[in-house]
């Protein structure tokens, strides 16, 4: 098994808010550069299995985060970019009749 304790450079910058409303660009790889998301033929991307399901989930991300949006998102046979959306959550305010007390 290939050791895994390669150190990697943190792209973050230091003392940044990642938690805060903005546009971020993420990019996600697979381990080694792995082709496991699908094929280029004739110069389009045809998605695999797992490449289904990595746009299913990214498409399904503003259902179970309602701070979320998403905008522009590509898969390639490696890896995958997206431009996400962070929000800021709505202020939830009470009612019109007050909670009723014993």
């Amino acid at each position: 098994m290939a050791e895994m304790n390669k150190t990697r450079k943190s792209m973050r910058l230091k003392g940044y808010d990642y938690s805060k409303p903005e546009y971020y660009f993420i990019t996600v790889c697979t381990q080694n550069k792995k082709c496991l998301f699908g094929d280029i033929r004739n110069r389009q991307m045809v998605l695999n299995d797992a490449g289904r399901m990595i746009e299913k989930v990214w498409n399904e991300l503003p259902e179970h985060y309602h701070h979320v949006e998403l905008d522009a998102f590509v898969i390639m046979p490696n890896h995958f970019h997206g431009i996400i959306v962070l929000c800021p959550e709505p202020i939830v305010e009470a009612g019109l009749k007050p909670a009723p007390t014993a």
